[in-house]
Protein backbone atom coordinates (compact mmCIF):
# COMPACT_ATOMS: atom_id res chain seq x y z
CA UNK A 1 0.00 0.00 0.00
CA UNK A 2 1.11 3.36 -1.10
CA UNK A 3 2.20 5.57 2.14
CA UNK A 4 0.27 9.07 2.73
CA UNK A 5 2.82 11.87 2.71
CA UNK A 6 2.86 15.75 1.51
CA UNK A 7 1.83 15.67 -1.90
CA UNK A 8 2.64 18.17 -4.09
CA UNK A 9 0.18 21.11 -5.24
CA UNK A 10 -0.34 22.06 -8.57
CA UNK A 11 -1.25 24.87 -10.48
CA UNK A 12 -4.19 26.11 -9.75
CA UNK A 13 -7.03 26.78 -11.58
CA UNK A 14 -9.77 29.15 -9.97
CA UNK A 15 -10.27 32.38 -11.41
CA UNK A 16 -11.75 35.04 -9.65
CA UNK A 17 -14.62 36.83 -11.45
CA UNK A 18 -18.04 38.64 -10.49
CA UNK A 19 -19.42 38.57 -6.29
CA UNK A 20 -21.06 34.59 -7.60
CA UNK A 21 -18.12 33.11 -7.77
CA UNK A 22 -17.20 30.68 -5.03
CA UNK A 23 -14.07 31.00 -2.56
CA UNK A 24 -13.72 27.22 -2.96
CA UNK A 25 -12.73 24.91 -5.55
CA UNK A 26 -13.54 21.56 -6.03
CA UNK A 27 -12.14 18.69 -4.18
CA UNK A 28 -9.74 15.95 -5.60
CA UNK A 29 -9.87 12.60 -3.58
CA UNK A 30 -7.34 9.65 -3.72
CA UNK A 31 -7.74 6.69 -1.59
CA UNK A 32 -5.88 3.15 -1.22
CA UNK A 33 -6.82 -0.13 0.80
CA UNK A 34 -7.15 -3.65 -0.09
CA UNK A 35 -10.38 -4.26 -0.54
CA UNK A 36 -10.80 -6.46 2.02
CA UNK A 37 -13.92 -6.01 4.30
CA UNK A 38 -13.30 -3.72 6.73
CA UNK A 39 -14.93 -4.13 10.18
CA UNK A 40 -16.54 -0.85 11.16
CA UNK A 41 -15.07 -0.73 14.99
CA UNK A 42 -14.07 1.81 17.65
CA UNK A 43 -11.63 4.70 16.51
CA UNK A 44 -9.97 7.47 17.97
CA UNK A 45 -8.17 10.62 16.04
CA UNK A 46 -4.62 11.29 16.30
CA UNK A 47 -1.93 13.41 14.79
CA UNK A 48 -0.44 10.98 11.97
CA UNK A 49 3.05 13.03 12.87
CA UNK A 50 4.61 12.67 16.67
CA UNK A 51 5.00 15.84 18.04
CA UNK A 52 2.14 17.56 15.72
CA UNK A 53 1.15 20.97 17.62
CA UNK A 54 -2.90 20.34 18.35
CA UNK A 55 -3.98 24.05 17.74
CA UNK A 56 -7.62 24.84 17.37
CA UNK A 57 -7.21 24.69 13.25
CA UNK A 58 -6.36 20.34 13.86
CA UNK A 59 -8.98 20.20 16.09
CA UNK A 60 -11.65 21.65 13.36
CA UNK A 61 -10.25 18.68 10.88
CA UNK A 62 -10.35 16.16 13.71
CA UNK A 63 -13.67 16.82 14.84
CA UNK A 64 -14.54 16.70 11.00
CA UNK A 65 -13.05 13.24 10.75
CA UNK A 66 -14.71 12.06 13.51
CA UNK A 67 -18.20 13.11 12.78
CA UNK A 68 -17.88 11.60 9.23
CA UNK A 69 -15.90 8.45 10.44
CA UNK A 70 -19.23 7.80 12.13
CA UNK A 71 -21.52 8.99 9.95
CA UNK A 72 -20.64 5.36 8.26
CA UNK A 73 -20.76 3.55 11.40
CA UNK A 74 -17.34 3.64 13.19
CA UNK A 75 -17.91 4.60 17.16
CA UNK A 76 -15.84 7.29 18.62
CA UNK A 77 -13.97 5.27 21.77
CA UNK A 78 -13.89 7.06 25.42
CA UNK A 79 -10.41 6.83 25.31
CA UNK A 80 -7.43 5.96 23.02
CA UNK A 81 -5.86 3.46 24.52
CA UNK A 82 -9.27 1.29 24.04
CA UNK A 83 -9.75 1.65 20.61
CA UNK A 84 -9.49 -0.79 17.75
CA UNK A 85 -8.60 1.72 14.71
CA UNK A 86 -6.28 5.18 14.83
CA UNK A 87 -7.38 7.46 12.46
CA UNK A 88 -3.68 9.47 11.85
CA UNK A 89 -4.54 12.69 10.30
CA UNK A 90 -2.94 15.54 9.17
CA UNK A 91 -3.73 18.59 7.25
CA UNK A 92 -1.34 21.09 5.18
CA UNK A 93 -2.27 25.29 4.19
CA UNK A 94 0.04 26.38 1.93
CA UNK A 95 -0.16 29.27 -0.28
CA UNK A 96 -0.56 28.97 -3.97
CA UNK A 97 0.02 32.51 -5.43
CA UNK A 98 -2.32 35.40 -6.05
CA UNK A 99 -5.42 35.96 -8.60
CA UNK A 100 -6.64 39.34 -9.76
CA UNK A 101 -9.27 40.52 -8.48
CA UNK A 102 -12.51 41.81 -10.98
CA UNK A 103 -12.88 45.39 -9.71
CA UNK A 104 -16.59 46.23 -9.04
CA UNK A 105 -16.81 49.04 -10.66
CA UNK A 106 -15.82 50.79 -13.79
CA UNK A 107 -16.40 53.81 -15.83
CA UNK A 108 -16.71 54.06 -19.88
CA UNK A 109 -14.77 56.87 -21.79
CA UNK A 110 -15.63 57.07 -25.82
CA UNK A 111 -16.67 59.76 -28.69
CA UNK A 112 -19.57 61.53 -29.00
CA UNK A 113 -21.14 64.90 -31.00
CA UNK A 114 -22.35 68.25 -28.89
CA UNK A 115 -24.05 71.01 -31.24
CA UNK A 116 -23.85 68.56 -34.24
CA UNK A 117 -20.15 68.36 -34.57
CA UNK A 118 -19.36 64.66 -34.73
CA UNK A 119 -16.79 63.55 -31.78
CA UNK A 120 -14.23 60.95 -32.87
CA UNK A 121 -12.44 58.94 -30.36
CA UNK A 122 -11.90 55.63 -28.30
CA UNK A 123 -13.97 53.89 -26.22
CA UNK A 124 -12.29 52.06 -23.15
CA UNK A 125 -13.65 50.66 -19.80
CA UNK A 126 -11.14 51.83 -17.20
CA UNK A 127 -11.63 49.48 -13.82
CA UNK A 128 -11.88 51.39 -10.32
CA UNK A 129 -10.62 49.37 -7.24
CA UNK A 130 -9.98 45.53 -7.92
CA UNK A 131 -6.90 44.07 -6.40
CA UNK A 132 -5.52 40.50 -5.56
CA UNK A 133 -6.64 37.57 -3.52
CA UNK A 134 -4.20 35.11 -2.40
CA UNK A 135 -4.86 31.57 -3.26
CA UNK A 136 -4.70 28.65 -0.46
CA UNK A 137 -3.85 24.82 -1.11
CA UNK A 138 -5.48 22.78 1.25
CA UNK A 139 -4.65 18.79 2.04
CA UNK A 140 -6.12 16.79 4.44
CA UNK A 141 -4.83 13.27 4.55
CA UNK A 142 -6.15 10.25 6.85
CA UNK A 143 -4.65 6.50 8.00
CA UNK A 144 -6.94 4.41 9.33
CA UNK A 145 -4.64 1.99 11.45
CA UNK A 146 -5.29 -1.58 13.38
CA UNK A 147 -3.88 -0.27 16.87
CA UNK A 148 -3.11 -3.84 17.33
CA UNK A 149 0.33 -4.37 14.80
CA UNK A 150 -0.18 -0.93 13.56
CA UNK A 151 -1.53 -1.93 10.16
CA UNK A 152 -2.66 0.75 7.52
CA UNK A 153 -5.87 -0.90 6.51
CA UNK A 154 -7.35 2.58 4.43
CA UNK A 155 -5.57 5.96 3.53
CA UNK A 156 -6.74 8.88 1.72
CA UNK A 157 -6.18 12.26 0.80
CA UNK A 158 -8.21 15.34 -0.29
CA UNK A 159 -6.79 18.35 -1.69
CA UNK A 160 -8.83 21.89 -2.49
CA UNK A 161 -8.12 25.57 -3.31
CA UNK A 162 -9.38 28.41 -1.36
CA UNK A 163 -9.63 32.19 -2.25
CA UNK A 164 -8.38 34.07 0.95
CA UNK A 165 -11.14 35.65 2.89
CA UNK A 166 -13.76 33.95 0.78
CA UNK A 167 -17.03 33.65 2.87
CA UNK A 168 -17.06 29.74 1.98
CA UNK A 169 -13.09 29.53 2.55
CA UNK A 170 -12.89 29.63 6.45
CA UNK A 171 -11.02 26.94 7.94
CA UNK A 172 -14.04 25.40 9.61
CA UNK A 173 -15.66 24.98 5.97
CA UNK A 174 -12.93 23.94 4.30
CA UNK A 175 -12.03 20.89 7.03
CA UNK A 176 -15.60 20.06 6.83
CA UNK A 177 -15.93 20.29 3.17
CA UNK A 178 -12.64 17.85 2.94
CA UNK A 179 -13.21 15.81 5.25
CA UNK A 180 -17.02 14.78 3.78
CA UNK A 181 -15.42 14.38 0.31
CA UNK A 182 -12.57 11.94 1.28
CA UNK A 183 -15.07 9.83 3.55
CA UNK A 184 -18.17 10.11 0.28
CA UNK A 185 -18.13 6.71 -0.84
CA UNK A 186 -16.29 4.55 1.69
CA UNK A 187 -14.10 3.08 1.14
CA UNK A 188 -14.05 4.54 -2.20
CA UNK A 189 -11.93 2.95 -5.75
CA UNK A 190 -8.37 2.26 -4.45
CA UNK A 191 -6.20 4.31 -6.19
CA UNK A 192 -7.95 6.35 -8.50
CA UNK A 193 -8.40 10.42 -8.01
CA UNK A 194 -11.63 11.35 -8.14
CA UNK A 195 -13.38 15.23 -8.00
CA UNK A 196 -15.59 16.07 -5.75
CA UNK A 197 -17.56 19.32 -5.86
Amino acid sequence: MRKTGMIALGAVALLMGGCATPGMGPVDVTRYHLDAPLTRASFTVEPLKTGDTISPEYESYAAAVRREMQAIGFTPAPGSESSEYIAAMSFTRAPMGVIRKRSPFSIGIGGGSVGGNVGVGGGANIGIGGGTRQVIGTELAVQIRRRSDDTTVWEGRAVTQSISGAEDAQPKMVADKLASALFKGFPGESGITTTVK
